[in-house]
């Protein structure tokens, strides 16, 4: 996509995505009050960006997305977090985002990749491959968290 460029965040872009997860979370229709809720959740610190990979999608010198992934072994890793800007989402940038990622770990020799997807985002990660196996209860009564992985070899 022209002008789009992905790059490694920096501690200082912690609030920009922070605002990008919160932004993108809304998108599914939660309530304030629930994102509320998520708070600590939803927060990206100067910590995390220090601790784990993490890359931001800039369009136009802008900030407009970003994912994180943790190295669980040497050859599993899981993708923590991928959000958007509401007013990118369906536009093919989240797209470019898993791409990025997915060709970041063949070249890591990654056997397999796990998250845990919003219910909304599951078809999403479907269409990568991504299968799911399980999923886990969340803090809304009725709503399961899908547990998605993707194996390379």
């Amino acid at each position: 996509m022209e002008g789009a460029n992905i790059k490694r965040a920096l501690p200082s872009d912690h609030c920009i995505l922070t605002e990008i997860t919160v932004d993108g979370k809304a998108f599914w229709g939660y309530s304030k009050q629930q994102l509320s809720a998520w708070e600590n959740d939803l927060t990206i610190t100067e910590k995390y960006l220090l601790e784990n990979e993490t890359y931001k999608l800039i369009l136009n010198g802008e900030i407009i997305g970003y994912y994180s992934f943790l190295k669980l072994t040497e050859n599993h890793l899981k993708l923590d977090y991928l959000f958007l800007f509401q007013n990118f989402i369906g536009k093919g940038f989240g797209q470019l985002l898993l791409n990025d990622f997915l060709e970041r770990a063949k070249r890591m020799n990654i056997i397999d990749i796990i998250l845990e997807a919003d219910p909304n985002a599951e078809n999403f990660y479907k269409k990568f491959g991504f299968v799911t196996y399980d999923q886990r209860e969340s803090s809304i009564d009725g709503r399961f968290l899908p547990q998605m992985k993707l194996d390379f070899k």
